[in-house]
This record gives structure tokens, C-alpha cells and sequence, in this order.
């Protein structure tokens, strides 16, 4: 079974990219039968196979080795990541094989994430294409800085040079400004095998290493050792009540006992008073090592913190600016809350303004309002608590996070932190003399924020109206917000695109969450289609302050009620972006109090919510 030594070898970690059918699986599966890397039973199956499934008439089909899938083998594509891993007697390598078609490129920046080096496709006789431009930014924004640039399907274009010669120029110059530091070009048949692990006759004109030959040599070792010492804390480590020690990987630099070490984000500093390597107390650890540390002194220390050298602290801000690659078939809009992960620690995050979107095609910086599946942009974000982290560009694992969606679960987007906005630092929280506790008290009563949601015409505005007269009579001290008078004011420069009633509702909140720190019960009246930005009120409010009512009517009902006339001109298209007609109402899963007007009158309605806010203590029972 091949070129393997016993001693341990350099690994290099790689990954093939570009284009749907350029030719990635069958390169490595290629590449694998070449270097004799393939069991017998493994051959006699892929030559059933490619029989059954394959693409390349009565020859083996060694795309077939690489792609596992079923339905990758049916269709004749790459759906998920493949790892392939093999060794020569020169080098160890582990290879992720990626799917080229566009919806599956969250898959291809997973296989990029942890890669040394880029195996780019291009068909000769496609030359460079969308997809072509969209991995190779995505690999440079995701720190890969080696590139081979593998012209494949040579053979079909009669191993003509002119045409190779072509396709490097143009690809140099759009990969010019991406920072890469080595680009290989290399002409080659990955189904007939030339230039894939030894010379080809029929290139005679192509003077330099075959593709092997290049992995073999390359160096793309950087030390991780020599940079800065970091630990993300993954785990409080208590197996008794005399130890106490905190887990986690060093992504880079090293650690010795005795050394000096620091909390990132409180500042405390302690030292290392013993390391612990599977269960093995040793004198240092480095780059790579899953540890855990026990310190000196007892620090307050939690999952998601970040120890590192006092002389060479990470950086902790809750605002820095970052690339991003989104990955959700939802639209990311400014000023949503999704849930950011870095590291170990995850928080509410929201991207407060998207400078641009980046054109796949030529690297242009494009002004958008959101990005969609697959764009590339550059933000400003911000987390609602304080985060370590260092610049991607100078520690991969310290600088990426994910943006996960906090309905679904699922990824939204891949980030990489580019640098903090020192914007923050002048800006500090003032000291109130009189609390907030103090205003609620002279009020007599308990500050909260009564948020009455639904559909256009469902008598949020009615209810919300008698709910206030009510208090009023009652001598508590109230604010209404509704949303056609906010728009008058505090936001008539927007429209009611999602992203404008996004920001819409985020200002809102912030409203809300003021008047109830001098202690008024806030009555809220807007449609607020999105669970998301309901649930960003909800965060932003003091703990039991928020309380969701849900006025609950049916569309038919509405429509038949309409008491603006705004559905007619929706339906008549005079009106667009209109909840109900040709945008979204996303109904509250578990709201505090849910009304319908159909069942009960207004009045009676509204003594309900009366009763809520006796219950809850808002106000004196009479």
C-alpha cells in the first residue's frame, strides 16, 4: 500500500476547489491510484462502479473514489466535504475534496477553514468562472496563502499552451490584490494523468514541477509555537473539591509552569501552577495540546474566557469590524440579532452597518444593504458582551466565529474578524445617581414593556390605547409608542423593506428599554413581523420587563376589516412590502398574553392585560 515511512512526516493540509465538473474528485482519486494507495478489492469495486455510475466511457472513473455519497455518485457531483488522507515517502497529506456547485459552498469554506494550501481547478476548455472567483476569495479571506492553479482537462483542448498561458494570465491578475504567497500554475489531465505525479510528454512546453512533486515540496509550515500563548477555556474542570483547573486547546504559543497568565477580559492575573496533558501533569505545553491548567490564585474564570500572556494580551471589544460569507437562504439584514460563536464562548450579535458586498468576479466593492446565500461582505458587529480575539490575519483559530440563526439553529454565516473599532473606548456608561430602582419606586410602580404585536388592522393601537387610559385613571405613569407616530419622528427616514423594519424595531427597543430605566410602563403598538427582533426587545429589556401580546386575528379578518384601506391598495399593488400580502408575519411562538378581538371586546380585552400587570406587580391591585 504505497509510499509510507514509519517516522512521522510533515502533513500538509489541502483542499481542491473551483467550479462544478472541473475535475476535483477525479484528481485525487487519480492522484491515489497513481501512488499505488488503493487497496485491490478498493479497484475491482471502482471498476464496477464506474460501469454503473461512471462518466468516462469504458475507463476507470476515479472521481468515483472520492465521492461516497449515493446521490453524489447518481448525479455525478461533489455534495459534502470528502477527506481523503495518504502519505508519500516525503510528505503526509490530508486532502478535502469539496463540492464546486454554488449551493453547496458553506461546505467548501468548511473543507477551507482548516487548509494550508488550494488546489484550484479551472477547465481549459471553460477558462476562469464565477465559481472559479468566488472559492478563491473565500479561501484568501479564510487565510489559506498557498495556491496551485491546476488547468485540468488539458487533453481536451489538444495540450494546446496558448490557451493554458491565457487562463494564468487572467487568473494572476484577479488574484493579484488577494495576498497569496505562492501561486503555481500547473497544465493538467487529472482523468489520462499528466503532470499529476510525474512529467507529461504530450507538455512538452511546461517546464516546471508536476503536482505532486510541488505538494511534496512546499513549505507552508507556520510556527504557531512563536506566536502569542492563548487558551480559549472550553471546560471547568472540578472532579473534587481540592482541584480546580480549566480545559481547552492552545491554538498557538506556549505555556510553562510558573509562568505569568492573565483572564483577557477582567484583567486578573495569576500564574500557572500545574499543566496537565492527558492526565499527565507536565512542565509545558504548546501550540496544538489539549490542556488543562491549574493557576494560583482563585480567579473568576468561566467557559468562553481566554487566558494568555500578561505581555501579550488578546485583544476584547465588543464592536470590530469582520468578513463575512453568508450561508443561510435567509437574507442577512443589518441590525438582526443572531448568536455569534467564537471560541468558546457564544453571545447575542448583531451587524450594525454593511460597508460592502464583494463582486466574485472582479473583487469590487459594491454598496448593499444585505447579502444573500453565498455573498461575500465586509461588516461592522457588535456582541452584547465584551469578546477576545485576535485580527484573523495573525491567529485563525482567535479571530473566526459563525453567526448562528436564533430561530433555526443553523449557521447563518462564517466570520473573520479583520480589527476592532476603537470607537467603543471613548464611550463610556454613566453613573446614575438616581437608579433606576429609585425612579420605579417614586412612581410606585414596576417599569415594563408591554409589546402588542400582529397583523395590520388585528386592534393592536384600540387595545393598547385603553389599556393606557386605564393606567392613566389609575394614577401610572405610562409612554405609548405606536407605529405610524414613530414614523412621523424618530423614524421617517425608513421604508418598510425587512432591512428598514428591522432597524426600525431595534430603535424601538432602545426607546423602550430608556423610558423603562426612569421607571414608565411602555406600551409598544406595531406589527413587528420578525420573531428575530421581537426576540432582540426581549434581550434588550431588563429581566420579566418584556411582555409579549400577541393580538391575534386572521388575514381574512383583517382584510375584511381594514380600517385604513391598506390592504385594498396592497392587493391593488399600490402598496409593497405589506405584511400580510407579499410580506411575512411571523406569528410569537409563546407569548405572555395572546388576545383576539374576534372573541372578546376591546374593553374586555384590555382589562386582561390590567390583570397581567397586577399579577405581575407592575401595579397596586384595586
Amino acid at each position: 500500500m504505497g509510499e509510507t515511512s514509519s517516522a512521522a512526516l510533515p502533513t500538509l493540509r489541502l483542499l481542491t476547489c473551483g467550479s462544478v465538473d472541473d475535475g476535483k474528485s477525479t484528481l485525487i482519486g487519480r492522484l491515489l491510484y497513481e501512488k499505488k494507495l488503493i487497496f485491490d478489492d478498493q479497484l475491482v469495486a471502482l471498476e464496477r462502479d464506474s460501469k454503473k455510475f461512471g462518466t468516462t466511457e469504458d475507463s476507470i472513473d476515479f472521481a468515483l473514489l472520492v465521492d461516497g455519497l449515493e446521490a453524489e455518485r447518481e448525479q455525478g457531483i461533489t455534495i459534502d466535504v470528502a477527506y481523503r488522507y495518504f502519505a508519500t515517502s516525503a510528505r503526509s497529506f490530508i486532502v478535502a475534496d469539496t463540492p464546486g456547485h454554488e449551493q453547496y459552498t458553506r461546505n467548501m469554506a468548511t473543507g477551507a477553514s482548516n487548509a494550508d494550501l488550494a488546489i484550484v481547478l479551472v477547465d481549459a476548455r471553460r477558462g476562469l468562472l464565477t465559481q472559479t472567483h468566488r472559492h478563491t476569495i473565500i479561501v484568501s479571506l479564510l487565510g489559506v496563502r498557498h495556491v496551485v492553479l491546476a488547468v485540468n482537462k488539458i487533453d481536451l483542448v489538444g495540450y494546446d499552451e496558448r490557451i493554458f498561458r491565457n487562463i494564468v494570465i487572467d487568473y494572476r491578475r484577479f488574484a493579484e490584490s488577494l495576498g497569496f504567497r505562492s501561486l503555481h500554475a500547473i497544465p493538467i489531465s487529472a482523468r489520462f494523468g499528466d503532470n499529476v505525479s510525474s512529467r507529461s510528454a504530450r507538455t512538452p512546453w511546461y517546464q516546471g514541477a508536476h503536482l505532486l512533486e510541488h505538494l511534496e515540496r512546499i513549505e507552508v509550515e507556520e510556527d504557531r509555537r512563536a506566536a502569542p500563548f492563548r487558551l480559549p477555556v472550553q471546560w471547568i474542570n472540578r472532579p473534587h473539591l481540592d482541584f480546580r483547573g480549566f480545559t481547552g486547546t492552545i491554538p498557538s504559543g506556549r505555556v510553562r509552569r510558573g509562568d505569568p497568565i492573565v483572564v483577557a477580559g477582567s484583567g486578573r492575573q495569576t500564574e500557572v501552577a500545574r499543566i496537565l496533558v492527558a492526565d499527565q501533569e507536565v512542565e509545558s505545553a504548546e501550540a496544538g495540546d489539549a490542556v488543562t491548567l491549574s493557576l494560583a490564585d482563585e480567579v473568576d474564570i468561566a467557559r468562553g474566557d481566554v487566558l494568555a500572556h500578561p505581555e501579550s494580551r488578546p485583544e476584547v471589544a465588543d464592536q470590530f469590524t469582520a468578513h463575512i460569507l453568508w450561508m443561510s437562504a435567509e437574507p442577512m439584514l443589518p441590525g438582526r440579532s443572531y448568536l455569534m460563536k467564537i471560541g468558546a464562548r457564544t453571545t447575542p450579535a448583531s451587524i450594525t452597518d454593511l460597508k460592502h458586498r464583494v463582486d466574485v468576479n472582479n473583487f469590487d466593492k459594491l454598496a448593499a444593504k444585505r447579502l444573500d446565500l453565498n455573498e461575500v461582505g465586509f461588516c461592522n458587529i457588535a456582541t452584547t458582551m465584551p469578546v477576545a480575539y485576535d485580527a484573523y490575519a495573525e491567529n485563525r483559530e482567535m479571530g473566526a466565529f459563525i453567526l448562528i440563526d436564533r430561530q433555526t439553529n443553523e449557521t447563518a454565516a462564517a466570520g473573520m474578524i479583520a480589527h476592532g473599532l476603537r470607537r467603543a473606548t471613548n464611550v463610556h456608561r454613566h453613573g446614575m445617581t438616581v437608579t433606576r430602582e429609585a425612579h420605579a419606586e417614586q412612581k410606585h410602580q414596576k417599569p415594563a414593556i408591554l409589546w402588542f404585536t400582529g397583523l395590520s388592522g388585528a386592534g393592536k393601537s384600540t387595545i393598547a390605547n385603553l389599556v393606557e387610559t386605564k393606567l392613566h385613571a389609575r394614577g401610572a405613569h405610562t409612554a405609548l409608542l405606536d407605529g405610524d407616530n414613530v414614523r412621523h419622528g424618530l423614524n421617517k427616514d425608513l421604508g418598510f423593506t425587512a432591512a428598514d423594519r428591522v432597524e426600525n424595531i431595534r430603535r424601538i427597543g432602545e426607546v423602550a428599554k430608556l423610558m423603562t430605566d426612569v421607571g414608565l410602563i411602555v406600551l409598544c403598538s406595531f406589527i413587528s413581523p420578525f420573531r428575530a427582533e421581537r426576540r432582540l426587545v426581549r434581550d434588550t429589556a431588563a429581566e420579566g420587563e418584556f411582555i409579549e401580546i400577541y393580538v391575534e386575528t386572521t388575514l381574512e379578518a383583517a382584510i375584511a376589516r381594514d380600517p385604513k384601506g391598506l390592504y385594498k391598495r396592497a392587493l391593488a399593488g399600490e402598496i409593497k412590502n405589506f405584511t400580510g400580502v407579499d410580506q411575512p408575519y411571523e406569528a410569537p411562538e409563546t407569548p405572555e398574553l395572546v388576545l383576539n378581538s374576534a372573541e372578546e371586546s376591546a374593553e374586555a380585552l384590555a382589562d386582561r392585560v390590567i390583570t397581567e400587570l397586577e399579577q405581575r406587580g407592575c401595579i397596586a391591585r384595586l
